[in-house]
């Protein structure tokens, strides 16, 4: 179909750059989905992103944090919206699957352990989780992904990515060098 290529580029894309931290759906096995699938677990991804932020935003009064969060909010919202019109313009209605589920479980987990924390320890378990889901999606990219993309409008797209996750990688890691003191 001449529709599934733009999608599966858009997809994967989103679905690295949004990955929160691993999870055996992502790291035992690679998943079998189909395109449906894959803008299931793009648009989740993102919105579990946001989700985190807008945690942040509620619980933190330290600028760093609510500056990331903030970015972070941003950046997802505007990858939904680039999906919804995607999936709109190619009639492709996102469908749930296993790896939306273990998504949404692991960030439902997530959530509570923030909601659980306040002050600086809320500030700490919530840019750590964001360096880890950084380093995750980065390893993702450069070591499964890349490799494994036999389309190489994929594979370059999925290179283009590791330059701008490294980026909100290293704006983590700073912020995170100033809760481990």
């Amino acid at each position: 179909m001449k529709c599934i290529k733009p999608l599966v580029k858009w997809a994967g894309a989103a679905i690295l750059y949004t990955m929160v931290m691993p999870s055996p759906a992502f790291s035992q096995q690679k998943p079998d989905l189909s395109d449906p699938e894959i803008a299931s677990v793009a648009v989740a991804a993102n919105q579990i992103d946001i989700n985190y932020a807008e945690i942040a935003k509620e619980k933190s009064k330290n600028a760093d944090i609510l500056e990331f969060a903030q970015t972070m909010a941003n950046d997802h919202k505007a990858v939904i919206a680039q999906a919804v019109a995607l999936v709109t313009k190619l009639g492709v209605t996102p469908k749930d699957n296993a790896v939306t589920q273990k998504m949404q479980a692991d960030a439902e987990k997530t959530k509570k352990m923030l909601r659980s924390k306040s002050g600086a320890a809320f500030n700490k378990a919530y840019i750590d989780n964001e360096v880890a889901y950084h380093k995750a999606v980065i390893s993702a990219v450069e070591d499964l992904l890349i490799p494994e993309s036999d389309n190489n409008e994929l594979k370059e797209l999925l290179q283009n990515v590791v330059p701008a996750l490294k980026t909100h990688l290293m704006h983590a890691e700073m912020v995170q060098k100033k809760f481990s003191k």
